[in-house]
């Protein structure tokens, strides 16, 4: 019995992990260095911090229609 409880335990603060990692967009730059290693195998990897700083250039220079 637990066995059990610890696997749903475990399997519950992996979901919450996931969750909070989409929602705060840090799974993001993971996704973008697969994306990078992938296509381009030989080209440098941006770091996290030089990823997010050119993610907020281009936010800036390509502004979304916004209410506020």
């Amino acid at each position: 019995m637990t066995r059990a409880l610890g696997a749903a335990v475990r399997q519950w603060a992996r979901a919450v992990r996931w969750y909070l990692r989409e929602l705060t967009g840090e799974s993001e730059y993971d996704r973008y260095r697969e994306r990078q290693l992938h296509r381009h195998p030989l080209a440098p990897v941006p770091t996290r911090r030089e990823y997010e700083v050119l993610r907020a250039r281009h936010r800036e220079a390509h502004p979304q229609g916004r209410c506020c």
